[in-house]
């Protein structure tokens, strides 16, 4: 990387970690405040709260990062060009594709970056986040090491999944009692979701009943379980895509194929997350267009509202292209890669008119 590199490669990183600084210091406190109304209930405080705005950061950064690179990569080079800098640069010969290249180079460093937060911060500390508000809240529940939650409702001692996310796959066992001593049936279920407050559905249950002289097991594929207990603790079982780290979506998605349930939502996410990463990059190139164009002339202000709203757009189409592609059951690698195949295309035509 000769000097004219190096500059472009740390202006646009620069500003990028300014966009993301304040992105995240806003999205922090729009957490923290959601948090209020949780305040106070058993045992979580204000602090709790604090703490759990801290441990998610890493999750809404990973979320975010394509919004800060297009905004910070707006900004970076739009000033250069306002200083006509990038006009010397393309003045003594310099084509914009050379230029492109620090440019893309700083969007492969932060989508990196975002693989990393992904990969390593964001899954484990979002998880023990959602454990310890659970723990707070809800004082009868008990841990057993990171692996699952235990709670007694009345003669039922319930048991919920939630450890290491890549070793979560969602699920909860219950045991009947029959007595203080006696153990009447247990019952697994493969994957769990609320239908009405106080009444669980229980999806792919396998059923063991003790009887005197012999043990019977049955499964169905759904069951209805009635149960007072807060649908807080339930959501430990839940396994959201944004909570898992590749290799765990995949190992999940494996697990769900194996027992005949629906893995397409799992699979979209799964397609989209990597595909996340290079729309990092395509973001960070799609400034390039403007920043020699439209935007050139124009003040920081208007570059920074400029870059959130593309970033919004970005974002919202992906949301509905994943949504809609789960709605009309459509192949879950292109409803995953479509939303950054566009912007590609778009951006790589852009750079090539960009005189």
């Amino acid at each position: 990387m000769n000097i004219l590199d190096r500059y472009l490669y740390r202006t646009v990183l620069l500003y990028t970690l300014m966009a993301m600084a304040v992105l995240l210091a806003l999205a922090g406190l729009v957490l923290f405040i959601s948090e209020q109304g949780d305040i106070g209930v058993g045992s979580y405080t204000a602090g709790d709260a604090f703490l759990f705005t801290l441990l998610n950061l890493p999750q809404t950064a990973f979320e975010l990062l394509p919004i800060g690179a297009m905004i910070g990569a707006l900004m970076g080079l739009g000033n250069l060009a306002a200083g006509s800098e990038l006009v010397v640069t393309r003045a003594s010969g310099v084509s914009v594709w050379r230029v492109a290249w620090p440019v893309g180079l700083a969007g492969l460093t932060l989508s990196i970056i975002m693989f990393g937060i992904g990969e390593y911060a964001a899954p484990s500390m979002g998880q023990f986040a959602k454990r310890e508000k659970t723990t707070l809240k809800l004082a009868d529940v008990s841990f057993a090491g990171t692996s699952s939650a235990w709670v007694k409702d009345g003669d039922r001692i319930l048991r919920v999944q939630t450890g290491e996310v890549d070793r979560a796959f969602g699920g909860v066992s219950v045991f009947e009692l029959d007595g203080p001593t006696r153990l009447r049936s247990i019952q697994r279920a493969a994957r769990i979701s609320v239908a009405d407050p106080g009444r669980w559905s229980l999806h792919n249950v396998a059923t063991s009943r003790f009887e005197k002289d012999k043990i019977e097991g049955d499964t169905v594929g759904e069951l209805t379980l009635r149960s007072t207990v807060n649908r807080e603790f339930l959501g430990l079982a839940a396994t959201d895509p944004q909570m898992l780290t590749l290799h765990g979506l995949a190992s999940y998605i494996d697990h769900l194929r194996r027992n005949h349930l629906d893995t397409a939502s799992y699979e979209i996410g799964y397609w989209s997350r990597i595909a996340r990463l290079f729309a990092v990059i395509v973001v960070t190139l799609l400034a390039l267009p403007f920043v020699f164009g439209p935007l050139r002339t124009t003040g920081a202000g208007t570059r920074t509202v400029f870059g959130a709203l593309l970033g919004v757009v970005f974002f919202l189409m992906t949301r509905t292209v994943e949504n809609g592609g789960h709605l009309f059951n459509l192949n879950p690698a292109l409803v995953g890669w479509l939303p950054t195949a566009v912007v590609g295309v778009c951006t790589l035509i852009a750079i090539s008119r960009t005189r």
